[in-house]
């Protein structure tokens, strides 16, 4: 029976977006949900870890806590980063991270398409493949899925849902 990896769970709370709840590995950020307030299970406490285990996080997971919150922080205050000092703990199939790769390289407040994704990741036809690897992605924000619409200039869809899309995107035209 293999052992449960240690995760660290950190809050950052009442964003514009929400309540964005953090997962890290002791390699770097794995997950970032965003949570409506009314969806509060479980109860964490704002600026807290918490953990899986009764383990204290390492010195390392706490750096990266600090690091990506800072980083949060500043981008929802209008600090325009684009989030290179965050670890991150990316897993998923290799398409997948190579489409989340590639996200990472589209410039803030500007868009693509899911075909033009598929082209850059080298496969003009996959575009319905990379929405599907773009709806997957585990880090929302840091990996700016967000900047991918629909071939006809519309949102398309968002896994946080439209009105998060839409804010990130207005965020990063007026910010900075």
């Amino acid at each position: 029976m293999t052992k449960e990896p240690e995760i660290w769970i950190v809050r950052l709370n009442d964003t514009p977006l929400g309540h964005l709840d953090l997962y890290f590995t002791s390699e770097g950020l794995a997950r970032l949900e965003m949570v409506d307030s009314g969806e509060d299970f479980p109860l964490l406490i704002p600026g807290l870890i918490h953990s899986n285990s009764d383990q204290e996080p390492p010195d390392r997971v706490v750096s990266f806590v600090n690091e990506t919150l800072g980083e949060l922080i500043g981008f929802i205050e209008g600090d325009l980063t684009n989030f290179t000092q965050v670890p991150i703990d990316l897993k998923g199939t290799p398409f997948q991270i190579r489409v989340w790769q590639e996200l990472q390289k589209i410039p803030r407040g500007t868009t693509i398409s899911y075909q033009e994704l598929a082209k850059r990741v080298g496969n003009p036809k996959a575009a319905r493949a990379v929405g599907q690897a773009v709806g997957a992605n585990p880090i929302p924000i840091i990996i700016p899925c967000h900047r991918v619409i629909a071939a006809n200039g519309s949102l398309g869809g968002y896994s946080s849902g439209l009105d998060r899309k839409r804010w990130l995107l207005e965020h990063e035209q007026t910010a900075g």
